[in-house]
């Protein structure tokens, strides 16, 4: 058997956190590793987790990008949950390289089911994720944050993950994150990128990189 992802919640609702950790708990492929009630907390509670599931509107007035980028340069993936009441918040944060959206009033059995893909890093198309990507005119043809453009843009170019790492002053595990998850996104959207020739072509389509002048 593999050893159980682990997985922790972020989320400030004593009750949501119960019963999502109870599903985490009773899954056999998964481990709960904790909760935390703000981003600032699960970093200093020192909680070590491949996947956060993370409240999409906390009460300590932080933004959901912000939060889901502080998580994602520690090297986790986050999913998101949602009552589904804000949709600016749900376009924001559907900018910021989550695996998805889910609500939280889907089933039990849709929550669990979301939670185990995306722990194996697979992304969640959800109505709601589909529904913010369709109505957002700022998002371009592929749904990449700023800092994966920018990865993109240099490791395209011909950097290694140690030069672009080392130019954005994080750690090549988190450039290595972040080239996995650009390529599940144009996966995603049929577009795939499975070599460095193939992120460079998708690059110059989506404007991230510009097209070979002739001289």
């Amino acid at each position: 058997m593999p050893e159980p992802i682990q997985v922790a919640i972020v989320d400030d609702h004593e009750l949501v956190s119960l019963a999502v950790g109870g599903l985490i708990h009773d899954h056999e492929a998964l481990e709960f590793a904790g909760h935390a009630a703000s981003v600032p907390q699960f970093i200093a509670a020192g909680i070590r987790a491949r996947l956060v599931v993370l409240d999409l509107n906390l009460r300590d007035g932080s933004q959901p990008s912000e939060n889901v980028e502080r998580l994602r340069d520690r090297g986790t993936d986050v999913l998101v949950l949602t009552s589904g009441e804000n949709p600016f918040l749900i376009r924001e944060v559907s900018r910021s390289g989550v695996l998805g959206i889910v609500r939280k009033s889907a089933a039990p059995e849709d929550i669990i089911g979301a939670i185990a893909a995306a722990a194996a890093g697979q992304p969640i198309v959800t109505t709601e994720w589909a529904a913010a990507l369709d109505s957002d005119p700022e998002l371009g043809s592929a749904p990449l944050t700023d800092r994966e453009r920018e990865v993109l843009a240099l490791y395209a170019s011909g950097l290694p993950a140690k030069s672009v790492a080392r130019r954005l002053s994080v750690t090549e595990n988190t450039i290595d994150d972040h080239i996995r998850r650009i390529r599940t996104v144009y996966a995603q959207l049929s577009r795939p990128a499975n070599t460095k020739v193939d992120l460079y072509r998708r690059g110059m389509e989506d404007g991230i990189l510009p097209y070979p002048t002739l001289s």
